[in-house]
């Protein structure tokens, strides 16, 4: 089995978590969610003699794909993802970054294959599961592996709290909903990476979330605005 590694690059004024990852021995690898700073990220993979392969997108946001494009064109590279859902945020990315006074921060984009849930991504032989997990935003997927226990979960969740569903076809039962179908099952001892913040485990989140965790899941629970 390929050894890949995992390297964190927080991108834009959101902070949000890029995610590198990589074959250790034949140094290809794939950007999760490249949300802006195209620039630095592909000097990151230069200096790190990196050959791009693909660009994963967990959702459309502007956060998260904002420097998807730009790294396609530069790289000559494939977008997938996320869930066409999300193609309306992405369609005005450009505009979002303006309107937080960041005009030039990120493009539009128009994946070149949408995920479906069920489909799987693949890095050196090395095979990541796909879910649709709508609720953040009605296109949303985490992208995961088994055998790594690792899970690339978006804006879906986040150490001690979860997505906001203030947005356009947001929805926060979808969101609780996809959290403890899709993401649970998985597994207690999954790592997640959110796209802001520290990592943490399904399991751990199940047993101190707020929002999520095993006690407080049955109770009644208003809207809630996250940090993503």
């Amino acid at each position: 089995m390929a050894r890949l590694d995992l390297k964190l690059l927080p991108v834009t004024p959101f902070a949000q978590n890029c995610s590198l990852l990589y074959d250790v021995d034949t140094k290809e690898g794939v950007l999760i969610d490249p949300g802006g700073e195209a620039p630095r990220l592909q000097e990151t993979l230069d200096e790190m003699g990196i050959k791009l392969k693909e660009i994963w997108l967990t959702h459309g946001h502007l956060d998260h794909a904002g420097g998807a494009d730009e790294i396609r064109e530069k790289l000559n590279v494939e977008v997938i993802g996320p869930h066409k859902d999300d193609q309306f945020w992405m369609d005005s990315i450009s505009d979002q970054w303006s309107k937080y006074g960041h005009a030039g921060m990120g493009k539009n984009v128009v994946p070149d294959r949408y995920l479906e849930d069920g489909d799987v991504l693949e890095l050196s032989g090395v095979k990541f599961g796909v879910v649709h997990t709508p609720g953040h935003t009605p296109g949303h997927v985490v992208i995961y592996n088994q055998d790594m226990k690792i899970a690339f979960v978006g804006d879906v969740l986040f150490r001690g709290s979860v997505g906001r569903t203030d947005f356009p076809k947001s929805n926060h039962q979808q969101l609780i909903d996809s959290i403890t179908n899709k993401l649970w099952p998985l597994g207690n001892d999954m790592r997640f990476v959110p796209g802001h913040g520290p990592m943490g485990t399904f399991g751990g989140e199940r047993a101190d979330n707020p929002y999520v965790g095993d006690r407080v899941i049955g109770n009644s629970q208003a809207n809630h605005s996250g940090p993503g």
